[in-house]
C-alpha cells in the first residue's frame, strides 16, 4: 500500500492530508487564529467547584472557563488522598497546573487534566506517573519486554516519572530511546522553571505546530513521501527530522509544482464531498450522514443497486461496501462521540458477523480510539470514536443563516398562513385600516396568486387594505407586518 502525506501551508492556515493508495483518508486543519489547544500547559485558577458533578471550572485565560473532572486529576494525588470528593482536591481561587486534552467545542470549554504528559517521537513522558507502559499497537511480547526494561532502567537511574513507549519506538535502538528520554527530561525541567514564576491564568507551554507534529505523530515506516509546498516549513521539518528522526529526512520533499499540492490527488474535491450529507457507493447504493450535538447517525441504502442472485446477497454486498466507506468517512470528517450505523437489515447471522468484522478491520487504520457493539435487536450498530478536536464540518462551516442549522425551511404556504394569523392579531390589537407586509419573493408571489381568494376574504372580513412589498434580502421564513 502506497502512502503519502501532503502539507499545504499558507499564513492563515496549515492543512495536512493523509493519502493511501491515491485516496484521501484523513485531513487535519489548523488555523493560526484558532490553533488547537490540545497539549498546551497553563497555570489556571479554579473559579468554581461543582460537588454535584465532582468537577470544577478552571480559568486558564480563555473566553470560556475550562472543565476538569475528578477522574482527570493526577493519579498520584488520587492515590495519596484516596478520596472521591472533588472538594478534597480543589477549592475556589486555587492555582493549579493543567494541560488541555480536548479543545473547546461548540458551547463547551476546553477539557483539562492535571496528569501532565509531554510527547516526543518515541515516548510520552508523564512526570507525575509512577510506572511506565508500552503502546498496545506493539504486539510482539519480546519487543514489549525490551522496551519496558529500557524505560524502567532509565527511570531508576534518573529517579523521574513514567514513560510510555509509542508505536514508533518499536525496533528503535536503546541509544535512540535514551536520547529521546533525556530530551524529554530537559524539556520538563524548562517547563518547571516557567511554572515557578508564572502567575494564575498564564500560558506555560505550547505543543509543536501542526506541520512538525505531523512528522512526530503521523509518520510511520512505509510512508513513501512527505510533500510540503512551503520552503520555510520544508527547512523547519528538515531541521526537526535531522535531530529527532533522521530516517525521515530522505522522504521529505519541497513541492514546487505549478498546480497546488492538494490538486495532485483531487483533495479539494474530496473535502467538498466530505461536507455533503449523501455519500455515493460504487455499487449504486449510498450513505446519509447526519451530525448532531448528541450523536452522528449513518443510514445505509441500496439506492440503484439491484444486485445479482437474490435480495439477501444484494443487501450483504451493499453493507460490506458501506462498512469500508463509513470507516474512511469517519476519519476524513473526524466524527467523534456516539455514532449509530443503520445497516440494511440482514437475516443471516454470518453476514452480520462479516459486516462487523469488515468495519473493525477498516477502523484499525484509524488513530482515534474506537469501540463497536454487536448488531442490536433493531439492526443498529452502536460505536464510539474518541473526539479530540472539532469535526471537519464544524471547522469549515457555520449554521445556515436561513434555517438556523435545522436543515429545513417552512414552506411558502405555511408562511402565508402564518402571515394571515399575524394580520388578524395586529388588526384586533391596534384597530388599523391599512397594513404593509414585507416578505420574500416566493411568499409574496403565493399570497397574490394561489392565496389571492383567501386574501380578498380576509380584507373584507377585517375591513382593512393589505399591501405587499418584496424584500430581496429576506429568506422564506422572514416577514414583517407594518402598520400604516
Amino acid at each position: 500500500m502506497s502512502e503519502e502525506i501532503l502539507i499545504n501551508v499558507t499564513p492563515p492556515e496549515t492543512r495536512v492530508a493523509v493519502i493511501e493508495n491515491g485516496v484521501l483518508q484523513e485531513l487535519i486543519i489548523e488555523r493560526s487564529r484558532e490553533r488547537g489547544l490540545v497539549g498546551n500547559i497553563y497555570k489556571g485558577e479554579v473559579c468554581r467547584v461543582l460537588p454535584g458533578m465532582q468537577a470544577a471550572f478552571v480559568d486558564i485565560g480563555l473566553p470560556k472557563a475550562a472543565f476538569i473532572h475528578l477522574s482527570d486529576l493526577c493519579t498520584k494525588d488520587l492515590e495519596e488522598k484516596g478520596s472521591d470528593v472533588i472538594e478534597h482536591y480543589l477549592h475556589e481561587g486555587q492555582s493549579i497546573v493543567v494541560q488541555v486534552v480536548k479543545d473547546p467545542m461548540g458551547s463547551k470549554g476546553a477539557r483539562l487534566t492535571t496528569e501532565i504528559s509531554i510527547p516526543s517521537r518515541y515516548q510520552v513522558y508523564m512526570p507525575y506517573a509512577n510506572n511506565s507502559g508500552v503502546s498496545q499497537r506493539i504486539e510482539c511480547e519480546a519487543e514489549r519486554g525490551r522496551l519496558r526494561l529500557c524505560l524502567d532502567t532509565f527511570r531508576q537511574e534518573h529517579n523521574c516519572g513514567g514513560f510510555i513507549a509509542r508505536t514508533a519506538a518499536e525496533c528503535a535502538s536503546e541509544t535512540v530511546l535514551i536520547a529521546d528520554m533525556t530530551f524529554l527530561l530537559k524539556l520538563w525541567e524548562s517547563i518547571l522553571e516557567k511554572i515557578a514564576t508564572a502567575k494564575a491564568k498564564q500560558f506555560i507551554h505550547k505543543d509543536l505546530p501542526l506541520s512538525v507534529r505531523t512528522l512526530r505523530d503521523l509518520y510511520k515506516e512505509g510512508i513513501d513521501r512527505v510533500r510540503v509546498d512551503s520552503k520555510e516549513t520544508y527547512h523547519r521539518l528538515l531541521e526537526f527530522a535531522e535531530v529527532f528522526v533522521p530516517e525521515i529526512v530522505p522522504v521529505i520533499e519541497h513541492y514546487t509544482g505549478e498546480c497546488p499540492v492538494f490538486d495532485i490527488y483531487s483533495v479539494e474535491d474530496e473535502i467538498k464531498k466530505a461536507l455533503d450529507r449523501k455519500v455515493k457507493l460504487k455499487s449504486g447504493g449510498y450513505l446519509i450522514f447526519d451530525q448532531t450535538e448528541a450523536m452522528t447517525t449513518v443510514d445505509v441504502n441500496t439506492g440503484g443497486y439491484v444486485g445479482g442472485r437474490n435480495l439477501e446477497e444484494t443487501i450483504y454486498k451493499t453493507n460490506l461496501e458501506a462498512a469500508q466507506t463509513i470507516a474512511r468517512q469517519l476519519r476524513l470528517r473526524n466524527l467523534g462521540g456516539i455514532i449509530i450505523i443503520d445497516f440494511i437489515d440482514m437475516k443471516s447471522e454470518d453476514h452480520k458477523k462479516q459486516v462487523l468484522q469488515a468495519l473493525e478491520r477498516n477502523l484499525e487504520k484509524d488513530r482515534a480510539k474506537t469501540k463497536i457493539t454487536e448488531v442490536s435487536v433493531l439492526g443498529l450498530v452502536e460505536m464510539t470514536r474518541k473526539r479530540t478536536r472539532e469535526s471537519l464540518e464544524h471547522i469549515l462551516c457555520e449554521p445556515c443563516s436561513a434555517c438556523g442549522g435545522r436543515g429545513v425551511l417552512k414552506t411558502a404556504e405555511s408562511m402565508c398562513l402564518e402571515i394571515f394569523r399575524e394580520i388578524i392579531r395586529e388588526v384586533r390589537l391596534y384597530k388599523v385600516h391599512t397594513l404593509l407586509v414585507l416578505a420574500s419573493n416566493e411568499v409574496v408571489d403565493m399570497l397574490l396568486d394561489e392565496e389571492a381568494d383567501m386574501l380578498a376574504e380576509l380584507e373584507i372580513f377585517l375591513g382593512v387594505q393589505i399591501k405587499f412589498r418584496v424584500e430581496a434580502e429576506y429568506n422564506q421564513e422572514q416577514y414583517d407586518v407594518v402598520l400604516l
